[in-house]
């Protein structure tokens, strides 16, 4: 290692300067090294790494490096040795002027530890620097008349170096006139002054010009030289006197520029040029030259840039005041500068994570910064604050040292980001701060399951849904981020009737969208149970369930299926008997239907839908019973075909037909003779057929236009009768209510009493009619008025008027329920065979389908026209086993009538012969006609 070669060989001191000044020591956690100015780039300063104890490659892997609070960096780390070597040429008189003992202090950070270590570095001085004087030329004027022996002071040379390197003595050239007489001031500094050896004669030698040369104490020395230029002046006794010997004055640093400072004063009694005075800086740098400025005339002292405190805190300096003959005296000058607060204070952040984990513990370290400001006393102590309601708090290291830590447990979903403020106050009046802002994001950790927005979901799907067809969608929510919010759906293993939940529905695992796999059977099963679980992508992973229900909403898909009559299974044709005799309502058979469906889209209605002698049958619009509309003729023919159509009530309505055969005979063995003669000549029955038709048109506009003109006049006689109410202000009051008891689902299936009022104006008495039924279905109330005619009965009004008021309708069964098992027929089964139960539908339409099969069970119980036991319709007597109903269940256990005591049995006789209790039969002819 060699320093510069300046002025002379120093290598054999600088070598001496590494072996023997080149050391480390440490001490209270300190560590000292020193090294000579003015070396190469990448000169050895110490083994860092072995003063640590770390290997040299230990120190790139824990984040070793050089903190400083100086802008300029000195030293460096080699990574690869784990030494401490020089950045760059280093000055020791730039950095630490003329003092004594040059240090230069830094810390070592260990980065994965953040702990410090402070480094102090004294520079030695090299003899790299020579004597230089203010001024090259000095201009000296003697008088004449002056005494050998007399001083005048000289200037001084400087030389920045310290110890030995600095100034050590002054050479003047050898002359008959002058001497050099060196004065050490109080600090050191040495002062040449020029003696006067011998009397000066102007005449003789006007002006002396001699050489003076300073020179250091440097291996090898240097020197610096300065002319001088003595010049003879006429006799002057007076110089000039100063008023003060010193002159001290005290100002702010931030005293503005061109302010006057002081004034010196320097009288001279001499008169004319020699008592002219000059003043001039005599002991003074060129950094004070370009701060300062003397007037010559006045010797007032300006500033001419602003002052510094924290460049120098005092300044010293030497005036000189000159008469015209040249005498002259000098004084000093001292300016203490005080310090201001005009310094904010300054931190440095030296480490910062710029994320940290949520569940990051409470303590941990996310930052390490350096507090300092360039005032002093108060205005340079400065103190640190953070956001009390932000979850970190500061904690102090060495030095100026401060830590950053987290205070509570921080929470990504409340706050992702903190943009955190430090605060750095002075302690000046008035204070100065410093704001810095740390932003910190902080890391999302796997904390929050997927949150569904309800609690259970309910779905409604419509039955025969479309295959792969999306019928829901579900949403969970994480609040977490990236994967830790990405959720995925799936549904938990299950089984329905046997098969995997897989196969009927689906999810979407991306979307929740659920998808129906197959078309769902409102028959097959009403609902689903499901449960969905919804999975985010962290690690682990968290989870959430949900239940979701899936009900089948029923459609219109089943046709009406009739149970009766059925079509037989050996080809032969089923022949209903009705006899020739019969009246008028006559009960020929009875179709008997039901409908898998629930709801209206089971309800039945019952039409003829074709016959091959209209006007002869009717069908029961509710009940699907067949009667004889009119009295059997002779000219009727035997054999009678009815098309029955059975139509439920779904949107859009579905139907069924059946054909009935009708035979119209008194008894089986005219069947019997007749069955050959059914069929006719093809030729004859299309004339007979055009016949009829054209009989029948007439007849049916005969009929319309009576109906017209009958509407007509009911509507007018309705009016008038209105009309007449209203002038005799009548009140119809007292009317019993209606002897009907049961369900709104049932009303359409029973008889009922219709009540008509005849009201005659001007008249104190009026009538009450009640048609009576002609069939055993309707149970009537034993309370009702008591009636003697078989069809209409006529009582006074008033009489009946109080006794109608007191007749109560029967309250409800409370028995009026039904078992699975006992509830008849097989609409809405599952199975769909014979013996199956209904499910739990609307009430209402259980009630309507029981009491469609009640209906029917009755026709098979009745024994007067069709006979036969129980469960064959009356037709086993008449017209063998094949008209058995095998196939129909029995409907006649366990039906009840809300509102009635009664209970629907297979007892006989109680169809068109024999009439219920309190109502009235048949005509006693029909009567008579069928005990037979």
């Amino acid at each position: 290692m060699a320093a510069p070669q300046r002025g002379g060989d120093y290598r054999g001191f600088i070598l001496l300067s590494i072996l023997l000044g080149t050391r480390n020591e440490a001490w209270a956690g300190h560590i000292l090294y020193s090294v000579p100015e003015e070396t190469d780039k990448g000169s050895f300063v110490g083994n860092i790494a072995k003063d640590l104890g770390l290997e040299p490659r230990e120190l790139a892997e824990r984040g070793v490096r050089i903190v400083s609070k100086d802008r300029m960096q000195l030293f460096a780390l080699n990574a690869r040795s784990g030494s401490l070597v020089t950045a760059g040429r280093i000055d020791r008189e730039e950095l630490c002027a003329q003092s004594a003992q040059c240090l230069v202090s830094f810390n070592i950070l260990m980065e994965d530890k953040m702990n410090l270590h402070p480094i102090e570095v004294e520079i030695m001085d090299v003899n790299d620097n020579a004597p230089r004087f203010l001024t090259e030329e000095m201009n000296v004027k003697i008088m004449e008349n002056i005494a050998p022996g007399v001083r005048f002071p000289l200037n001084e040379a400087r030389d920045p170096d310290v110890g030995t390197n600095s100034l050590q003595s002054y050479q003047l050239n050898p002359n008959r006139y002058f001497s050099l007489v060196v004065q050490t001031g109080d600090d050191g500094t040495k002062y040449p002054e020029l003696v006067l050896e011998r009397a000066l004669d102007r005449e003789e030698e006007a002006v002396h010009h001699l050489l003076l040369t300073a020179s250091d104490g440097g291996d090898p020395p240097r020197s610096g030289t300065a002319h001088i230029e003595v010049t003879v002046v006429d006799v002057n006794d007076h110089a000039p006197v100063f008023s003060l010997p010193q002159y001290q004055v005290t100002v702010p640093e931030n005293v503005p520029v061109g302010t006057r400072l002081l004034t010196v004063k320097a009288i001279d009694p001499d008169e004319g040029v020699n008592g002219e005075v000059t003043y001039s800086f005599r002991k003074i740098t060129p950094k004070i030259l370009q701060i300062f400025q003397l007037n010559s005339h006045t010797g007032e002292l300006f500033a001419l840039e602003g002052l510094d405190y924290e460049e120098s805190g005092y300044y010293e300096m030497e005036v000189q005041a000159q008469d015209g003959s040249g005498s002259l005296t000098r004084a000093k000058v001292l300016i203490t500068v005080l310090d201001v607060n005009d310094n904010a204070p300054e931190v440095t952040v030296t480490s910062v994570s710029s994320s940290i984990p949520e569940d990051t513990p409470p303590g941990t370290v996310i930052a390490l910064f350096y507090l300092q400001d360039q005032d002093s006393g108060n205005n340079g102590k400065v103190t640190c604050t953070v956001s009390e309601n932000l979850p970190f708090k500061l904690e102090r290291s060495i030095d100026n040292y401060y830590r950053l830590v987290t205070a509570r447990n921080l929470d990504r979903e409340i706050l992702p980001v903190y943009n955190i403020t430090l605060k750095a106050t002075d302690g000046g009046t008035p204070p100065l701060s410093t704001e810095t802002y740390i932003f910190m994001k902080v890391a999302d950790t796997n904390d929050n399951p997927p949150a569904f927005l309800h609690s259970s979901y309910s779905v409604y799907v419509p039955e025969n849904n479309p295959r792969g067809a999306s019928i829901f969608s579900v949403t969970a929510h994480d609040p977490d981020s990236d994967e830790n919010a990405r959720v995925t759906y799936s549904l938990a293993e299950d089984t329905i009737q046997g098969a995997p939940l897989s196969s009927y529905v689906s999810i979407n695992s991306d979307t929740g969208v659920l998808y129906a796999l197959h078309s769902f059977d409102y028959e097959q099963f009403r609902d689903l149970q499901l449960r969905v679980t919804a999975h985010d992508s962290g690690n682990p992973p968290l989870s959430n369930n949900v239940s979701l229900s899936i009900f089948v909403l029923d459609q219109n898909d089943n046709a009406p299926e009739i149970l009766y009559p059925t079509i037989p299974t050996d080809g032969s044709t089923g022949v209903e008997l009705a006899p020739r005799s019969a009246d008028p309502g006559y009960l020929v058979t009875k179709v008997v239907a039901v409908d898998r469906d629930s709801g209206q889209n089971a309800w039945l209605s019952y039409r003829l839908l074709k016959a091959s002698e209209p006007g002869l049958f009717s069908v029961g619009l509710h009940t699907g019973e067949v009667r004889t509309a009119r009295a059997l003729l002779d000219r009727d023919a035997l054999k009678q075909s009815l098309v029955v159509a059975v139509q439920d009530h779904g949107q859009p309505p579905l139907s069924a037909t059946v054909t009935l055969t009708v035979a119209v005979a008194d008894s089986i063995p005219d069947v019997l003779a007749d069955l050959s003669s059914l069929e006719v000549p093809r030729d004859s029955d299309a004339s007979g057929l055009t016949l009829y038709l054209v009989v029948a048109v007439a007849a049916v506009s005969c009929v319309f236009l009576a109906f017209v003109t009958v509407l007509l006049a009911l509507r007018l006689r309705r009016w008038y009768t209105s009309r007449l109410l209203q002038v005799s202000g009548g009140v119809l009051a007292g009317v019993p209510p209606s002897q009907f008891v049961g369900m709104d689902g049932v009303q359409a299936f029973l008889q009922t009493y219709s009540h008509e009022v005849s009201l005659t104006a001007d008249s104190g008495k009026s009538h009450l009619i009640f048609p009576q039924p002609n069939y055993a279905d309707t149970l009537i109330s034993q309370e009702s008025c008591e009636k003697s005619e078989p069809l209409l009965t006529s009582v006074d009004f008033h009489e009946c008027k109080d006794e109608a008021q007191s007749i109560q309708q029967a309250p409800p069964n409370t028995d009026w329920r039904f078992s699975q098992a006992q509830r008849p027929g097989t609409s809405g089964s599952q199975n769909g065979d014979e013996t199956g139960t209904w499910p739990n539908n609307q009430f209402d339409t259980e009630m309507l389908q029981a009491m469609i099969l009640a209906s029917a069970s009755e026709a098979a119980d009745g024994s007067s026209t069709l006979g036969g036991g129980a469960g064959t319709m009356g037709l086993s007597a008449r017209y063998g086993p094949q008209f058995t109903l095998q196939h129909v269940p029995d409907y006649r256990q366990n039906v009840y009538i809300p509102g009635s005591n009664a209970t629907l049995t297979n007892a006989a006789g109680k169809r068109d012969g024999k009439a219920p209790a309190g109502g009235n039969g048949n005509k006693k002819k029909s009567g008579k006609k069928e005990k037979k």
